[in-house]
């Protein structure tokens, strides 16, 4: 009897590992990464009005912006802080008449 339990653990641990391992095949375990981060919302704070500043970390993101009706996108490009290098956008909804 002291033999059938003497393997009892190396028997759960292979169950276990394979468990771990489909389940991690099937998404249930998120992936490391190393590519850059995705475009995130931080608060913020502009002209004394809480905003929500967007950061694009790829060049090739994309975003997808919705007004409400009768009103379109409006991008406006200045410097960002002291540094004429870098250039940050003001995005808004205006009406286009």
């Amino acid at each position: 009897m002291g033999r059938r339990f003497s393997k009892l653990p190396v028997v759960l641990a292979l169950v276990t590992t394979l468990g771990l391992a489909i389940w991690a095949g099937l998404g249930g375990i998120p992936a490391l990464s190393t590519a850059p981060a995705p475009p995130r919302l931080v608060p913020a704070i502009l002209n004394g009005n809480p905003v929500n500043v967007l950061y694009i970390t790829r060049s090739q993101d994309t975003v997808l912006v919705r007004c409400y009706p009768g009103f379109e996108p409006s991008l406006a490009v200045r410097p960002m802080g002291g540094d004429a290098g870098q250039q940050e956008g003001v995005l808004t909804c205006v009406n286009p008449q």
